[in-house]
């Protein structure tokens, strides 16, 4: 009676009930036997890239924040007064010394010499004349035909006849100077600036205010100046005394040249120059280099920066720069251990050479030095390292 009362609909109804309440306690086993321990296995292990640190012959250099200057640089002044009547170059072009620049008005100049030459030649009439009438007067003495007193006075007017002769040439060398001078050329080699003055003005050759035509500086080689504090200083004066380093004041110790945005160094050069006393308000030491600029890219003024050599040869470990991490105060690396898990070492870091940063202590030959997944990595966690040549062609420590 109570099976006629049910519907068929309710009976599917209870017939699903059923089911699901026999099937939950099954998922409900099922889901309990994965435990956490097999999900932990089933998580692959981070993959990063270790290198061992590369081993070789490095040099430490110092860095510093330089200014180039010429070697030579000349303001081109007028040396006679007179008017422009030609600018014989082109601004900002090379001039080799020797080459003609300006040309002032010479017609005076010449006028002047070609009156110093007929002085001279005057001068030198009177010297001959003055010899005949010694030679005579000497030659008459010897019959008592003259005194000795006229011998004395044809010796005296010789000898005022000469120095007339010395005055007309020293006057003739000076307008012959004012001739050149009126050719303005170029004292040294170099790169010219603009032209100060045109043609049809006046300039003024006096000594006290001679008119500036135009400047020149040469441009190979080229000097670098750069200040060095006392501790670096100190520090090279060490190395000196104990034969580690050779002294820049007597040695032409090299030095590398890197360009506003280079990161590698461009020219190459040598030391020529240490001040004889440090600078009481900065503490710095002011040195100087010599630089090649053959491709004359470099100009005078121009800042860079200026690596000098800082010891002698050593062996080091060098790893690459983006190994080293940061933890507050100190530099560490991540080294995988035999077993593959990682540990933060606390290292010295040096200098950068050629891309790579020396290690000075920390590391040994053959620890295994994440270079690539930094992020990844966990102090006592495992990794899955693979050699960074076979990862990245490019991450060579």
């Amino acid at each position: 009676m109570i099976e006629r009362l049910v519907s068929p609909s309710r009976s599917r109804s209870l017939g699903f009930s059923f089911l699901a309440v026999v099937a939950m306690p099954v998922l409900a086993v099922g889901l309990a036997s994965c435990g956490p321990s097999e999900q932990k296995q089933a998580a692959p292990l981070p993959a990063v890239s270790v290198s061992t640190p590369v081993k070789r012959m490095v040099t430490d250099w110092d860095e510093f924040s330089g200014r180039f200057d010429a070697v030579q640089q000349v303001q081109v002044r007028a040396r006679v007064t007179g008017f422009v009547t030609s600018v014989e170059f082109k601004d900002g072009a090379i001039v080799k010394a020797g080459d003609l620049l300006y040309v002032i008005d010479p017609r005076q100049y010449q006028a002047v010499a070609e009156q110093a030459e007929g002085q001279l030649q005057d001068a030198k009439a009177r010297v001959v004349l003055a010899k005949r009438e010694l030679e005579r007067a000497s030659s008459l003495i010897r019959t008592d035909a003259v005194s000795q007193s006229v011998v004395d006075q044809r010796t005296q007017q010789l000898q005022t006849a000469e120095a007339a002769v010395l005055q007309a040439e020293g006057a003739l060398k000076r307008a012959q100077l004012d001739v050149e001078f009126s050719q303005v050329r170029a004292p040294i080699s170099g790169r010219i600036s603009r032209h100060l003055v045109t043609v049809g003005n006046l300039v003024q050759g006096s000594e006290s205010g001679a008119t500036l035509l135009t400047s020149i500086v040469s441009m190979d080689p080229i000097h670098i100046y750069f200040d060095m504090d006392e501790r670096v200083y100190q520090r090279n004066s060490r190395l000196w005394f104990e034969g580690k380093r050779p002294s820049s004041r007597d040695t032409p110790n090299p030095v590398q040249v890197l360009l506003t945005g280079e990161t590698k160094p461009s020219h190459e050069g040598k030391m020529d120059f240490l001040d004889n006393r440090l600078d009481a308000g900065t503490g710095t030491l002011r040195g100087r280099a010599l630089v090649d600029n053959h491709d004359l890219s470099i100009l005078p003024g121009q800042f860079a920066r200026i690596r000098v050599i800082g010891s002698a040869p050593y062996e080091a470990l060098l790893v690459p720069d983006a190994a080293v991490a940061t933890d507050q105060s100190r530099k560490i690396v991540f080294v995988v251990k035999p077993d593959d898990s990682v540990e933060a070492r606390e290292v010295t870091p040096g200098p950068l050479d050629d891309g790579l940063r020396v290690i000075r202590t920390g590391l040994k030959a053959d620890d295994r030095v994440v270079v690539e997944g930094l992020q990844r990595v966990r102090v006592g966690a495992k990794v899955s390292p693979h050699p960074a040549n076979a990862d990245n062609g490019d991450a060579k420590p």
